[in-house]
C-alpha cells in the first residue's frame, strides 16, 4: 500500500475484504487465477481515486466501495486480457496468469470479471453510473484494438499515440473520478472537472510508464524493460526520438519496430537519452499532472483534497 493509500485505509480495506468475496466462484479456477492477482498487490490508483474523489465531496454512505471494486475489476480484466495479447510473463514482479495457467484461462477469467463488475453495477442501480462504466469499458476495448493494428508500424504520428492512450489508459482513470462525482451529487462543474482531472492523470500515468520502458530496471519495474519494443509498439519517446534523430537512428528504431525486436535495445536507449525523447516525454507527463492538479480547485479543502494533488504528483514522480 502507497503512503497515499493511509487517509482512506479504512476504506481501502474494506474493498479489499468486498474484492474478495466478489471473487467467489463454483468454479475453483475462476477464484485461484483471481485471488492470485488480488494477491499481487498493485498501486490501486483507480480504486484509490473513487475513495478519495467520494470522500472529498463528503460521501457518507458504502456504494463508493463497490463502485472501487468495480473499476478495479474492470482494469483487473483488462491487464488479464492485455498479456495474453502481448504474450507478456511478467506483471508486478510475478509470472503473468497467462505465463501460469495458459491463454484460455486468463481469456475467460477476464470476461468472469467484467460480468461480475457488471452485475455490481446493477446492484447499485443507478443508470447514469452505468452508463459512464458500460462506455468506458467499451472505449478501452477500442483502444486496445487500435493499438494492436498500430503495432509494428513505425508511421504512427503523435496524434494517434495520445488517442490511443487516452483509450486504453486515461479514460478508466477519468471514469473512476466520474462516477464518484455523480454518487455524491457533484455540481456539474465540479463532475467535469473530476472527470477532466482524471483524464489528466491517466495520461500522464500512461507517459511515465511507456518512458519507463526505456529508464526503469526490471527488478523494480515488476515487468521486462523493453517489453513495448519487443512487441512493436510506437510509443512517444520512439516517436519522437525518429522524428528529431538522424536518418541513422530513425532507420534503427523504425527496424525495431517494424521487427519487434528488442535486440537493440542498448542501442535504442541511447538514441532516446541523445534526442531528448525520454525530457520530451516527461514534459507532456507534467504538463497533464498540472491540468490535473489544476481541476481541483474545485473541491472544498480537506485531506482527501490533499491526497487527490498528490497522486498527480505520483503519477509523474513515480519508478514502477
Amino acid at each position: 500500500m502507497l503512503p497515499l493509500h493511509h487517509v482512506v485505509q479504512d476504506d481501502f480495506s474494506a474493498v479489499n475484504d468486498l474484492i474478495i468475496r466478489q471473487l467467489h466462484s463454483d468454479v475453483g479456477l475462476v477464484e485461484n487465477i483471481g485471488h492470485y492477482l488480488v494477491e499481487a498487490g498493485g498501486k490501486r490508483l483507480r480504486p484509490l481515486m473513487v475513495l478519495l474523489t467520494a470522500n472529498a465531496m463528503g460521501y457518507q454512505q458504502k456504494h463508493h466501495l463497490d463502485l472501487a471494486a468495480i473499476i478495479e475489476f474492470i482494469h483487473t480484466a483488462t491487464l488479464l486480457h492485455d498479456d495474453v495479447v502481448d504474450m507478456s510473463s511478467l506483471r508486478r514482479g510475478r509470472a503473468t496468469a497467462n505465463a501460469k495457467w495458459g491463454n484460455a484461462p486468463s481469456v475467460l477469467v477476464g470476461d468472469f470479471l467484467y460480468s461480475r463488475a457488471f452485475q455490481m453495477m446493477v446492484a447499485i442501480g443507478d443508470m447514469e453510473i452505468m452508463a459512464i462504466l458500460s462506455s468506458a469499458t467499451n472505449r478501452i476495448s477500442e483502444g486496445e484494438v487500435q493499438q494492436l493494428t498500430n503495432a509494428r508500424n513505425p508511421e504512427i504520428d503523435e496524434a494517434t499515440y495520445f488517442t490511443v492512450i487516452d483509450k486504453k489508459t486515461a479514460v478508466l482513470f477519468a471514469a473512476a473520478c466520474e462516477v464518484a462525482a455523480v454518487l455524491t451529487n457533484a455540481t456539474d462543474v465540479q463532475r467535469q472537472a473530476l472527470k477532466a482531472y482524471g483524464h489528466h492523470v491517466g495520461m500522464a500515468f500512461q507517459l511515465v510508464d511507456d518512458a519507463l520502458d526505456y529508464t526503469g530496471d526490471a527488478e523494480t519495474l515488476g515487468k521486462n524493460v523493453g517489453d513495448d519494443l519487443a512487441e512493436g509498439k510506437p510509443t512517444l519517446p520512439l516517436i519522437y526520438a525518429m522524428k528529431t534523430g538522424t536518418a541513422a537512428q530513425a532507420e534503427l528504431i523504425a527496424n525495431a519496430i517494424r521487427e519487434g525486436d528488442a535486440g537493440q535495445l542498448q542501442n535504442i536507449l541511447a538514441i532516446v537519452q541523445d534526442t531528448g525523447a525520454m525530457e520530451y516525454t516527461l514534459n507532456a507527463a507534467r504538463q497533464h499532472v498540472a491540468a490535473a492538479q489544476k481541476q481541483l480547485e474545485t473541491l472544498p479543502a480537506s485531506d482527501y483534497s490533499k491526497a487527490m494533488f498528490e497522486v498527480a504528483a505520483f503519477a509523474l514522480a513515480r519508478t514502477f
